[in-house]
């Protein structure tokens, strides 16, 4: 019986697996034409779908907004009832349906057409009144359903792939990267991978700056009061010349050289590790654990010797938990 019952789940998969090698083998010329299109809407991308193929419609949606293609979803039924005023033809319109002749589908095409919306149809049958009149059309290949050959399963694959398929070639025609992303995450998991240097940084006056003319008696005091186990050293143009940290004061004082009438430049290590702003937080802690090494200085792009944060690596842990 157990074997049974995971063979069954083996067959669906492959099933699945089948659809997506022939969907696979179908994306050509018109689905680079709709690609083009949506890239050139200067508003919205509305998409429709009936039944399961609603819910598929609800999940492209959400995607292609999360990458920087505003998107909305109708309900095909509430459409004969109001919704089609929610559509203009500075919109795209994008219609699901295995079948393409779905009743409720019939009020939506014709609205489209007496409208001029451009209408980018997701369909198999090209026989359907959904191929004949879309202007775009995004052909699935026929596939062979689980469930008898009856329950929604292969087609909803194939439709949910070339959703994504749709939102990431948007996504990288835009050329919308991580930080865009990270714009539309703000919180949980995602949120905290996609933080970057600038939001984990120590700022103005928690930055531990010594002049590198300063003596190292008044150095020692500042390394001390900012308790993060390093001083950063800048010149009289305030342009970072290097670093002190707990560290270099261990090897001074196993030397036991005498170093506090000294000025704090004949110690400091020359070429901290820096990052820019921009830098994603988990790269920089993967950089920090690589160099074994638990600071680092932040500057902004265009200067790298302008220090405008710090980070340690216990703040910076606590901001990825």
């Amino acid at each position: 019986m157990k074997k049974e019952i995971n063979q069954i789940g083996k067959d669906v998969i492959d099933l699945q697996i089948k659809s997506l090698r022939k969907l696979k083998n179908s994306i050509n010329q018109p689905f680079e034409r709709a690609v083009k299109s949506i890239l050139k809407c200067k508003s919205k991308v509305i998409i429709c779908g009936v039944g399961k193929s609603g819910i598929i419609a609800s999940k492209i949606s959400a995607t292609l907004s999360s990458v920087g293609t505003p998107s909305f979803t109708v309900s095909a039924s509430d459409c004969s009832h109001g919704d089609l005023g929610r559509i203009t033809n500075k919109d795209i319109l994008i219609l699901i349906s295995y079948s393409g002749n779905t009743l409720e589908l019939k009020n939506i095409i014709k609205y489209a057409k007496s409208n001029k919306i451009l209408l980018i149809g997701i369909v198999s049958d090209k026989n359907s009144i959904l191929y004949k009149f879309s202007n775009i059309k995004l052909l699935i290949p026929e596939v062979t359903e689980s469930g008898d050959g009856i329950v929604p399963t292969s087609s909803t694959t194939s439709q949910l792939a070339i959703g994504d398929a749709l939102s990431i070639a948007l996504m990288r025609m835009k050329n919308f990267g991580k930080l865009d992303f990270k714009k539309f995450h703000p919180s949980g998991s995602l949120g905290n991978k996609l933080k970057t240097a600038k939001d984990v940084m120590l700022i103005n006056n928690k930055i531990p700056f010594v002049n590198e003319n300063h003596l190292m008696r008044k150095a020692l005091r500042i390394l001390n009061l900012k308790k993060l186990g390093f001083i950063v050293v800048i010149n009289n143009q305030n342009l970072n010349v290097g670093i002190f940290t707990d560290g270099d004061l261990k090897r001074l004082l196993q030397k036991k050289r005498s170093i506090e009438s000294k000025k704090i430049k004949n110690f400091m290590t020359k070429n901290p590790f820096i990052v820019e702003e921009d830098m994603l937080a988990t790269e920089i802690l993967f950089q920090m654990n690589k160099k074994k090494i638990t600071s680092a200085c932040v500057y902004k792009k265009g200067n790298k010797r302008k220090i405008t944060g710090v980070i340690h690596i216990h703040n910076l842990l606590k901001n990825l938990k």
